[in-house]
């Protein structure tokens, strides 16, 4: 597979709290100029940061680009997700909004006139919600594709086995399914078995790629460069990374992007993107967003991949 066969997703997680406006502005002009193409959002980014206690400011911010960049709508598209906003400001998840019908409608309803579109290119449902039934889930999002308010609809941070009874449901309804996953992955591992420290994050698994793989469904990852881990001394990886596996990755990476002349971070937008998988980079500068996408032109050989495989 190759890697110009996916691309470099831009997150926008931050925008609007950690990442002032103009700076957000400055990335999305650079990435559109560097022809990329998705922007990632979620109605909820970034609640945790925002004083209000409430998710939206990202929205905004891409709402004002768009409003202020004429003709730049016909050259991105969005995604977006509901899920988990709190309906109750500084009350999460005890009042996140969940994954009922009039939750799916209203959310999506709210993001796009934060947004100021009439669309969404991809609607995802941002994590599970086992209190509602997804029977009704999935009607809700079949719903907003027949009416045109999303072109397509995901699934972000499901087990596998609830992608794909979702998907028979759909067929069941005669409405549109789930057609992309998205999950956090990069190179290097957590231990086995060793939860998370972050809530609601989901590890892709080997399951999760070979449902992709079988189904044709779209992959994106997420914390892909994990927090700048790579490249940063000043941001160690988690504790939870912490054993051999990941001192025998980081080697071949340093390895590998010395002889490719290219960067640790390159590198791995490089390997997930042979994987088969869609990347999502977070970026606060515009120069962030530029190496991001340069990693479209880095080529890692099959003997690439088996010295990674085998440092693990």
């Amino acid at each position: 597979m190759n890697t110009t066969d996916h691309q470099i997703v831009l997150g926008t997680m931050d925008f609007g709290t950690r990442v002032a406006p103009d700076r957000a502005f400055a990335v999305l002009d650079s990435f559109v100029a560097g022809g990329g193409v998705w922007l990632d959002t979620a109605n909820c980014y970034s609640f945790w940061a925002d004083p209000s206690g409430v998710g939206g400011a990202s929205e905004r911010v891409i709402g004002a680009w768009l409003k202020a960049r004429p003709g730049a709508r016909d050259r991105v598209r969005i995604a977006t997700k509901v899920r988990q906003n709190p309906l109750v400001p500084h009350s999460w998840p005890q009042s996140a909004e969940g994954l009922s019908a009039r939750a799916v409608r209203t959310g999506l309803e709210e993001s796009l006139k934060r947004l100021g579109v009439e669309h969404v290119d991809l609607l995802w449902a941002h994590a599970e919600d086992r209190t509602v039934p997804l029977e009704e889930t999935v009607g809700a999002f079949g719903e907003l594709v027949a009416k045109g308010v999303a072109l397509r609809v995901g699934a972000a941070n499901h087990a596998a086995w609830r992608v794909e009874r979702a998907r028979s449901l759909a067929r069941e309804q005669g409405v549109a399914p789930w057609t992309a996953l998205q999950l956090r992955h990069s190179l290097v591992q957590p231990r086995p078995l060793t939860p998370v420290a972050e809530s609601g994050h989901r590890m892709l698994t080997a399951e999760d790629l070979d449902l992709a793989r079988s189904e044709s469904l779209t992959v994106w990852s997420y914390s892909s460069l994990l927090w700048g881990s790579y490249v940063r001394a000043d941001k160690p990886l988690p504790d939870t990374y912490d054993h051999p596996g990941t001192t025998r990755v980081l080697a071949v990476l340093d390895d590998v992007a010395a002889e490719l002349s290219v960067t640790r971070n390159q590198v791995v937008l490089a390997w997930l993107m042979r994987q088969g998988i869609d990347p999502i980079v977070g970026a606060g500068r515009a120069e962030q967003i530029e190496e991001a996408l340069a990693a479209r032109r880095v080529r890692l050989a099959d003997e690439h991949l088996a010295r990674f495989t085998g440092a693990r």
